[in-house]
Order: C-alpha cells, then structure tokens, then sequence
C-alpha cells in the first residue's frame, strides 16, 4: 500500500506491507458480522492511513477502531507479515485526542477499576466465578523456583487456578513465586491508548522481575502473557529498558508452554467430555495454536472439534465492556459452537474468556488447568 508523508516511521513501515489482497476479510469477526469494509483490518488500515497522511480523521474512524478486537487472526492469515496490532495501538492513539470527553472519562474509569485491587477486589468478590479448591500442596526437596504472575483480576475473580497451577508445580518438583495482584501486565492501558500509564507499569514490573533469581516466567492468563511476550515492543532499541524487555520476554511462557515437556503422569485428572476454546491472545497472539489441545490429548482427554475455532468468543480484554452488542454476538455463535457437542465442560486458557463465557453458558467453564489438579 502506498503512503504520502506519514511522520510515524513505525506505521509507515507496516502500511506499506499491505498488498490489499483481503486475504484478512476471511478471518475478521466483525467484518464476518457487519459486512462493512471499515470493520475489517484492510478497511481500519485505510482510515489510520488517511488519518496518519492528513492528520484529520472523524468521530466514525474512531468507531470503526474502536470496533476491533485486537484478536489478531487477521495477523495469523496475513500473507504479508502486517504487524496490524502495532498499527492499531499506534492509530489508536492517534485520534485519541478527539474523542469526546465522556467517553475518556469511562475508559479511564475502566482502566483504573480493572487495575487497582482496593477497587476492583469488592466488585469482583461479588461476581466471583469460584472458589479455591483443596489443600496447597508442599513442593518436595530443593525444587526450582518459577515466577507466577498472579494477574490483576484472576486472583479475585477465580483463585483456583492459580492454586491449581502451583499444585500442579510442586508435584513437579517447581516452588512457584507469585506475583502481587497490583503487579498488572499493562495491558488494559495499552490496549485503552493510556501508553503512558502502561510503560510505567511496565518498568516497575520490569525492575522487580528482574530481582526474582528464576529461570522461567509462567503465565496462565494468555492475554498477559502475550502482553509480557510484546514487552520489547514497547521501547526503542536505543532506551536501555528494551535488553532488559528481551530478556523478560524471552523467560516467559504459557503455562501450557511450560508444562507440555514435563512428565504429567503423576497428576490427577478430572475426567470429563470437554470442548475447548483456545483464546485468540494464545492462538493468534502467541502463536500457540493447538499447543493446549495437544496436552489435553495425550492426558487422554478428547477435546470435540469446534467450528470457526479461529474467531474470537468477544471477550477481547475491556470489548465486551465497551462494546456489549457486538460482544454479545461473538459469545453467541462461540458458545453455539462449543455446545454442539454436549460436553460435560468447556475449558479455555484465558480469564476473560473464562468469564466471559460462563455468563451465558449452563455448562460449566473452567480454565484447562484445573482439570489437572482434582
């Protein structure tokens, strides 16, 4: 795609990759739901364009970005290697600045509800989906220490997974470090163009991970750990944070990343039919398609096929929040999908699809983890 005097060097970069070959019209759940052009990435990356070459935009650009998931199956489809995802963060914040006031008072409010545990914890104590279940388990011997990043919401919201997790981790020999809730990834503000308030988060995070003397990062919420994995991203070669991202970026993996070479024989398995919903931020963000469904498979589980398994169940971090028609539409047709099988439960690998789900669904929704720690 040919640009004209765009200042941003980044997104000239990335527009410039586009061929228009609409290969990401396939794969976008919004266009597949609105049909519309502009709702689709090829059509969002015409109106960053237009905004980035003649610095004017309207209310609607907004909307139409606003729109976006950020799921990145486009990025998954594209042919060109389009880092659409940077584009967006970058348009985003672009045309912040015309937003109406109202609605930057309610995404503030947002961000900082989701982030702050002494707002957040009484909100989320009331609309908690479960509670911890059995006793912690005691790592035996001289284990290797692992970091676990406790997450901003999951704590609060479902604290059986992360107990899960670090059972799980002791009868592997691994003592697991978890994170303090308020240690929050960044990415609600990234993903709301607060860039500001996202970077200091993340050097903080950045600074006291550093001081941990573990080998390995663990994340169980995949749209955290996709953030942490992007943390390079965030800076300039030249800022002296971005070796110190490198390094954060590459100790950290998913859970199932981490458990998929280990001997999970030991374990004991909650059996049940299942259907699994692999989230986008895993699939498409981390490029770990498959990965989780794997490992449930060789446990002896047998994950149903789920069509349009690529599309995103409209969870999308803060989308469902702010974008309630759309969202709702998503969880429709994904949990259409997932039920075709009467399964006993469906399980994700995600917090907000996790919760996102179980709000409309009779079955019940759990992460995948916790089937391996009954």
């Amino acid at each position: 795609m040919q640009t004209h005097q765009i200042a941003n060097f980044k997104a000239n970069e990335i527009i410039r990759k586009c061929v228009h070959c609409g290969f990401c019209l396939a794969t976008c759940p919004t266009y597949q739901l609105l049909g519309s052009e502009l709702d689709s990435p090829r059509g969002r990356i015409y109106l960053i364009k237009s905004s980035l070459e003649r610095n004017d935009f309207s209310t609607k650009s907004i909307e139409h970005l606003d729109r976006c998931l950020t799921c990145r199956s486009c990025e998954t489809t594209c042919p060109s290697g389009v880092e659409y995802s940077s584009l967006l963060d970058i348009g985003r914040g672009f045309v912040e600045k015309k937003r109406p006031v109202w609605q930057k008072v309610v995404r503030y409010s947002v961000r900082k509800l989701l982030t702050t545990p002494v707002l957040f914890n009484p909100i989320g104590f009331i609309a908690k989906h479960s509670q911890r279940q059995g006793e912690a388990v005691t790592p035996s011997g001289d284990g290797k220490k692992v970091l676990l990043l406790g997450g901003c919401v999951q704590p609060v919201l479902a604290p059986n997974i992360n107990h899960s997790i670090k059972n799980i981790l002791a009868k592997l020999g691994f003592e697991a470090i978890e994170t303090p809730q308020k240690q929050c990834c960044g990415a609600v503000d990234q993903h709301l163009s607060a860039e500001h308030d996202a970077l200091k988060k993340v050097k903080r995070n950045i600074d006291s991970w550093l001081t941990q003397q573990v080998d390995t990062i663990i994340s169980s919420a995949s749209g955290c750990g996709l953030m942490v994995k992007d943390y390079p991203s965030l800076f300039d070669k030249s800022d002296p944070y971005y070796q110190k991202a490198k390094y954060i970026s590459r100790k950290t993996q998913d859970i199932a990343e981490f458990l998929v070479d280990k001997d999970l024989s030991q374990l004991n398995l909650e059996k049940a039919n299942i259907s699994y919903h692999e989230p986008c931020t895993l699939q498409h963000g981390q490029k770990l398609a498959g990965l989780v469904n794997s490992i449930l498979q060789q446990l002896g589980y047998t994950p149903a096929p789920v069509k349009d398994s690529h599309l995103c169940c409209g969870s999308a971090g803060t989308y469902s929040i702010f974008q309630p028609k759309l969202s709702q539409a998503l969880k429709n047709n994904k949990l259409k999908h997932l039920q075709v099988a009467n399964p006993e439960m469906i399980v994700t690998a995600n917090i907000g699809c996790l919760m996102h789900l179980q709000k409309d669904s009779k079955i019940p929704v759990k992460h995948w983890v916790e089937l391996l720690d009954n």
